[in-house]
């Protein structure tokens, strides 16, 4: 099974998920979770920009690229909401997923629970834990319960 994780990156979350998961023999996808990468990929490639609109609209081109393929290619997504930022990229992400009919997991704390209560809606689990997630592909993987 490709698992695609989105979502913010300023925690190990992928990490603690991989992880925790590894003898599931999954394969994991992700965004490039290097911030100034991600940020300036499409100025240090494809050329520098005065104006910050046209440097930002080059990198989210070139991430898109990578995002959608990789999207399309999974099995299941992933998308976790952070508590610091507001993550649009997250909600684009799992709307796309849920368009092409992916199966979805949301993993979001409780402040977020109004304010994401459509993307909770398109997903199949919500959780609020790399843990519970961990939970989810076991069973999804193995139909084993925690123990």
């Amino acid at each position: 099974m490709r698992v695609y994780l989105s979502g913010e990156i300023h925690t190990d979350w992928r990490n603690k998920i991989i992880e925790g998961a590894k003898d599931l023999k999954l394969i994991f996808d992700g965004p490039v979770t290097d911030h100034a990468a991600s940020d300036d990929c499409g100025a240090k490639i494809l050329g520098e920009e005065d104006n910050k609109y046209w440097h930002d609209h080059k990198g989210a081109m070139l991430n898109a690229i990578r995002t959608r393929t990789l999207i399309e290619k999974s099995d299941l997504v992933i998308v976790r909401f952070g508590e610091k930022y507001k993550q649009w990229n997250a909600a684009f992400d799992a709307g796309y997923a849920a368009a092409l009919g992916k199966a979805l997991i949301i993993m979001h704390g409780p402040d977020h629970q109004h304010a994401l209560k459509e993307v909770d809606a398109a997903a199949l689990a919500v959780a609020e834990s790399p843990e519970k997630v961990i939970q989810v592909l076991r069973y999804v993987a193995r139909g084993t319960l925690p123990s």
